[in-house]
């Protein structure tokens, strides 16, 4: 009991944590200004691990790869408390479920996004996080937009992007005993 305590403790810490490092990620990515109380908020919360990161793994294409190298390991890290506590796994096995785990967080980012612009298009569509929140979902929606137009002024692309985005990571649960069997 104890250890799924310890263990939901951790992976809510280190998801909240790796979820701010993703988009990061995202926003320079995707070239999004977000409003700056929200800005200055998740670069004072991440800026202590991506900057000596950054020393060593600089900007290339335009992308920030220190922030996602730094969101790897904090995956990695929650997977090494998660084994420690369990017991011996090799090293290859461990990196491959913080690999894993990022991409599980990934996807959780994306639909936690997707969420948010559905609320606000029937709440508030233009509250001041709304065009923000709307940029770093199009990359996502906007392929599936030219496929599946919108039906009597409803938008379906947010959902059929969840279905998707669910859909990859139940591929995901079912491919992890997969790989750790071989």
């Amino acid at each position: 009991m104890l250890h799924g305590i310890f263990t939901f403790v951790v992976d809510t810490v280190t998801g909240l944590f790796a979820g701010f490092l993703l988009i990061r990620f995202w926003m320079q990515a995707q070239r999004v200004r977000p409003p700056s109380g929200l800005a200055q908020s998740i670069f004072q919360l991440t800026d202590w691990l991506v900057r000596p990161i950054r020393r060593v793994v600089p900007g290339f294409a335009g992308y920030d790869w220190a922030s996602l190298v730094a969101a790897l390991l904090v995956a990695l890290l929650s997977i090494l408390i998660d084994v420690w506590m369990l017991s011996q796994v090799s090293i290859p096995v461990i990196l491959l479920l913080a690999v894993f785990k990022l991409l599980q967080w990934i996807l959780y980012g994306f639909m936690a996004l997707l969420i948010l612009e559905a609320v606000f298009s029937w709440v508030n569509p233009h509250a001041p996080f709304a065009p923000f929140i709307r940029a770093l979902n199009d990359p996502v929606l906007t392929p599936l937009r030219r496929v599946l137009p919108s039906l009597g002024g409803i938008d379906f692309s947010p959902l059929v992007a969840l279905i998707v985005i669910q859909v990859l990571n139940r591929l995901l649960s079912e491919l992890l005993p997969t790989l750790l069997s071989l």
